[in-house]
């Protein structure tokens, strides 16, 4: 019986039934992509982690609703001065806009069902809540990534830490359960991408424009 990660493919396959050679390849390709998936998923949860088991768990659920990025905004913003203040609005707004994107629209294109983690034996200790959304793309590695591009907008560095934090909440989806890796890839995709973009729109507004030297925001 074939597996829910299948279901896409094996519709592509059937629409392009007696099409050229060209979309028959692609329709094989997204076959064995999904089978690619769905191995590396069955190999994350069939792997005993007993010592990474309850860190991810407890950092997959803190990203829930994007609470970790919304706490790191509000450091940046308390505590960074006028350039914390700039990344973290930059930050906040390109979790907006990605979450939108990601469960507005992209989601509703791909309708990929959540994986069968009681059927691949992913062990009760790395259990979190299954959202009700489909699986493809992943919203929290969409979120960490957008919020990671944007604020390493001009502040390189700190960009890079979390771009190490959303890679590891991007995986933490996957040991828990929830995600295949390529839901959580193509998020993370998309979610760097719509971070950049926003990024260079703030900074395209007038209020956005880093002060000069002489600004007393600057001499404080």
């Amino acid at each position: 019986m074939p597996s829910d990660d299948d279901a896409v493919p094996r519709r592509y396959a059937v629409a392009v039934t007696g099409a050229g050679p060209v979309r028959r390849r692609v329709a094989a390709g997204l076959r064995e992509l999904a089978a690619v998936d769905q191995a590396i998923y069955s190999a994350v949860a069939s792997t005993p982690t007993p010592s990474l088991d309850e860190p991810l768990r407890r950092l997959s659920n803190a990203a829930n609703n994007s609470r970790l990025w919304l706490a790191i905004a509000a450091g940046l913003a308390v505590a960074g001065g006028g350039a914390g203040r700039r990344a973290a609005v930059r930050g906040t707004l390109a979790i907006g806009v990605t979450s939108a994107l990601v469960n507005l629209y992209v989601k509703s294109l791909w309708i990929r069902p959540r994986p069968d983690r009681v059927g691949a034996g992913v062990p009760e200790q790395r259990d979190v809540r299954i959202p009700t959304s489909t699986s493809f793309p992943s919203g929290h590695a969409a979120s960490g990534f957008a919020f990671a591009s944007a604020v390493g907008r001009d502040q390189p560095g700190l960009g890079l830490a979390l771009r190490f934090l959303a890679a590891a909440v991007a995986y933490s989806r996957v040991h828990t359960g929830v995600h295949y890796p390529g839901d959580v890839v193509a998020g993370a995709l998309i979610g760097a991408s719509t971070g950049q973009a926003v990024a260079g729109l703030v900074d395209r507004l007038p209020s956005a424009r880093i002060p000069s030297q002489s600004s007393p925001v600057e001499a404080v």
